[in-house]
């Protein structure tokens, strides 16, 4: 287990190969940790308020991410020195570079009269960075984007909406090219399989699904009691994992057992839940499988991240279909 004796964890990401965990909470720090043991390798300081998301490239050079300062950055990975900073009018939720790495996407809320924009930026153009210029900035009116991941072959954006819906936004055009509404309510995580045909949206109408990504077709649905705030899928076996709990306000007015603090397990074909991990002290804001699959970890609002390791009749466990 991670000792972060910090804010709420918002988000936790695991590089490609799984030796680097990075963490961002709702304080300004950036933490980068061994996976293997859970010992910190550093932070990247520079923002001034709390980091909503991170992401980093697929060859672990850089790390992106974007904070309620009005601001998304990019680092060395490496050194932790910053290496852009992008101002915007609102807060950044969400980030998310492309399989190249050459080109990144973040969205800006909805706030002090601002509208919520998806922006792209080439990071291979020096004159978008100096301008502060995306290539591209998709208004979205309706209703603001609270998830976003790129599809694959990085052509298109995934991203859900407050309102449930589920749009794919061109990254060339910046045109809807589909919209589903699968939720009944806000979608808090969005997370793709590794090899990005499909992901999982986590949903504060108590349910995760499991959607195509190039069609946005439904494939399995997961229903829980309680709000889901983050949910993940196994890189090497049919499971889903999935966390959540109340809304950290409603979190002191319960006892510790109500609140369901677990993690989650659920087969991805049988739609069965089949285990849970107890450990959090508060709601579970994100989860993430290593990307062997041989353990997974889980941020909660408690300022911890843990990691677990599966024991190995987890690998021989076959579900009573």
């Amino acid at each position: 287990m991670l000792n972060l004796l910090c804010r709420s964890i918002t988000q936790i990401k695991y590089n490609r190969e799984g030796d680097l965990l990075f963490s961002v909470a709702k304080d300004q720090f950036v933490n980068v940790w061994y996976s293997v043991n859970g010992e910190r390798l550093g932070t990247y300081n520079g923002h001034s308020g709390a980091v909503w998301c991170v992401d980093v490239d697929w060859d672990t050079k850089n790390v992106l991410t974007g904070s309620a300062d009005n601001s998304c950055r990019v680092w060395d990975c490496e050194t932790g020195k910053q290496l852009i900073m992008l101002e915007t009018n609102s807060a950044v939720r969400t980030c998310g570079f492309d399989f190249s790495g050459n080109i990144i996407m973040f969205s800006t809320d909805k706030q002090m009269g601002y509208q919520c924009y998806l922006n792209f930026f080439d990071l291979r153009d020096p004159q978008q960075i100096e301008d502060n210029q995306p290539y591209l900035s998709v208004p979205c009116s309706e209703s603001k984007i609270t998830s976003a991941v790129w599809g694959p072959l990085g052509e298109f954006v995934v991203a859900g909406h407050e309102n449930g819906e589920i749009n794919q936004f061109s990254a060339k055009s910046g045109e809807i090219l589909k919209k589903v509404r699968e939720h009944t309510k806000q979608i808090n995580d969005i997370q793709t399989s590794i090899d990005l045909t499909m992901f999982i949206t986590a949903s504060k109408d108590s349910s995760a699904k499991l959607i195509d990504s190039a069609s946005l077709d439904h494939i399995k649905t997961f229903k829980t009691e309680r709000p889901v705030n983050s949910a993940a899928i196994s890189p090497n076996m049919d499971h889903v994992v999935m966390g959540g709990g109340q809304e950290a306000m409603e979190v002191t007015t319960t006892s510790t057992r109500i609140g369901k603090f677990e993690a989650r397990f659920f087969h991805a074909a049988y739609e069965e839940e089949f285990g849970r991990v107890k450990g959090h002290f508060g709601p579970i804001n994100c989860v993430a499988f290593h990307p062997d699959g041989k353990s997974y970890s889980s941020g909660g609002e408690d300022g911890y991240v843990r990691i677990h390791y599966f024991d190995p009749q987890y690998f021989d466990f076959e579900l009573e279909a």
